[in-house]
């Protein structure tokens, strides 16, 4: 089941992860391996977590990359779906294709 607007996960790590520590975006993005605009473009939510970023935060709040992926995931499904009557699809179906 899909979240009712879910947060970007750049919100959940600012909030959730270096809020408590009391660390700067610079000590994290050091601790994470990336450069500062990296890191800072996520919190601010302009970028978003990438399979290795999630490997990264996973390694530093000893989290499971998919924990990470999934909240990148409902984000851009969220805001994807805003948009759905706008797109231009029509309907194919076959016997054999099974909705996962």
């Amino acid at each position: 089941m899909r979240m009712h607007n879910p947060p970007h996960p750049g919100e959940i790590l600012r909030e959730l992860c270096l809020k408590p520590l009391g660390i700067s975006i610079s000590e994290a993005a050091k601790s994470l391996g990336v450069s500062r605009k990296t890191l800072s473009n996520i919190l601010n939510g302009r970028s978003g977590i990438s399979p290795e970023m999630s490997i990264r935060l996973s390694i530093a709040f000893d989290t499971t990359p998919e924990s990470w992926l999934n909240q990148q995931i409902q984000y851009d499904l969220w805001q994807a779906e805003k948009h759905r009557a706008q797109l231009k699809v029509s309907r194919l179906m076959t016997a054999d294709c099974i909705a996962a």
